[in-house]
């Protein structure tokens, strides 16, 4: 019998630890606890009307997907069908707010879609249908995508085929209102394997991206006009709370993306910022470069996966480690669950904005 150094026995219980730790994502057990209700309705609880939005659905999706957690991701899914969408995300998009309407009814809010919510559910069920090999996944997650592009998206003149915030208000005569943040690259890209229109909204995507941040920040929102952007609207352009998710999609982008490093030159502004203030800023002035307030704490672990720089990083690693947060902050844990989870390698997005689990063979059993 071949005997084993000391050495070498600690680094198998080491590897050993390692994949068992890898199972499990004590962030998203932590979320679900206290954000989730046992149905699977994600809930803010910023809002006295304790809310639910698609977008809040959709990211859940995301997580219970990259943490193999089927038993979340059916529950979360059949409460998005039956309560936002009628009953089938075959057959209607999702509402995008359901949340306490007057004492003891609870129902829709407002029946209006929200895109960046749709794009992520019907990816997060395509891909499910993938990794899980579970076709019934697979069927719905095609059919919303068709329903995407039939409902929400429009040809925009002098922009092409462009996916818009929502089924209704983004567009009006000569003006169209635009949310750069609504679709992360990597699933415009994953998006062009189903054909027509991805393709074209994918390079329409990359325009709004690239064209609207003259300064290295992209805008919450921007009109289109037509012929060119709206730059300078009565109230000034800012980069917020909707914008911080342009960076961390970009961030997170397969280094074999073609577009990855031309959207990093892009915002490179915003990397310089944040390692000269050591915390991200809550805002800044999309067409001057100002910068207002500090960041939440949810915005450190957006820029993990796009800060390029070692010490800034790491920086912003031990914010979140001393800040993280707690269950009156939906928006700043999703963010924290998206950058910091990347960061800690949980998951991947492929070249071809196929999600890549770090569960791993040894986890794919695992409840």
């Amino acid at each position: 019998m071949t005997r084993l150094s000391k050495g070498a026995i600690a680094g198998l219980l080491l590897a050993a630890t390692a994949t068992h730790a890898a199972c499990g994502w004590p962030a998203w057990e932590q979320f679900k606890k206290e954000y989730v209700s046992e149905g699977g309705r994600v809930i803010d609880p910023s809002s006295e009307r304790n809310i639910t939005t698609s977008e809040g659905q959709s990211y859940a999706l995301f997580f219970a997907l990259a943490a193999n957690d089927q038993k979340a991701f059916d529950r979360l899914l059949a409460w998005t069908e039956n309560n936002l969408a009628g009953g089938s995300l075959k057959t209607s998009l999702p509402a995008w707010l359901w949340g306490k309407k007057a004492e003891n009814d609870w129902t829709v809010l407002d029946t209006n879609s929200a895109s960046d919510a749709d794009v992520w559910i019907a990816w997060a069920l395509l891909e499910a249908g993938r990794v899980w090999q579970t076709p019934r996944y697979s069927e719905t997650g095609k059919a919303l995508l068709a329903r995407i592009a039939k409902e929400e998206v429009v040809k925009v003149p002098g922009l092409g085929l462009t996916l818009l915030p929502g089924k209704v208000g983004f567009a009006e005569h000569n003006a169209w209102r635009l949310n750069p943040s609504y679709l992360p690259p990597q699933l415009a890209r994953y998006f062009t394997r189903y054909g027509a229109p991805w393709t074209a909204v994918q390079e329409s995507n990359l325009r709004l991206l690239t064209e609207t941040a003259p300064k290295g920040f992209s805008p919450d929102w921007v009109n289109w006009t037509g012929a060119s952007w709206q730059m300078k609207p009565e109230k000034p352009l800012v980069s917020g709370y909707d914008a911080i998710r342009v960076y961390l999609w970009v961030g997170m982008l397969h280094d074999g993306d073609r577009q990855k490093a031309a959207l990093l030159q892009r915002f490179k502004p915003m990397a310089a910022l944040t390692q000269k203030q050591g915390v991200p800023p809550e805002k800044v002035g999309v067409t001057d470069g100002k910068p207002q307030g500090q960041g939440p704490v949810g915005f450190s672990a957006s820029l993990l996966p796009f800060l390029q720089n070692r010490d800034a990083q790491a920086i912003q690693r031990q914010r979140v480690a001393d800040n993280f947060p707690k269950n009156d902050a939906y928006y700043s844990y999703v963010l924290t669950l998206f950058g910091q989870g990347w960061d800690e390698h949980r998951f991947r997005f492929s070249a071809q904005g196929e999600v890549a689990p770090g569960w791993g063979e040894e986890c794919r059993s695992s409840p």
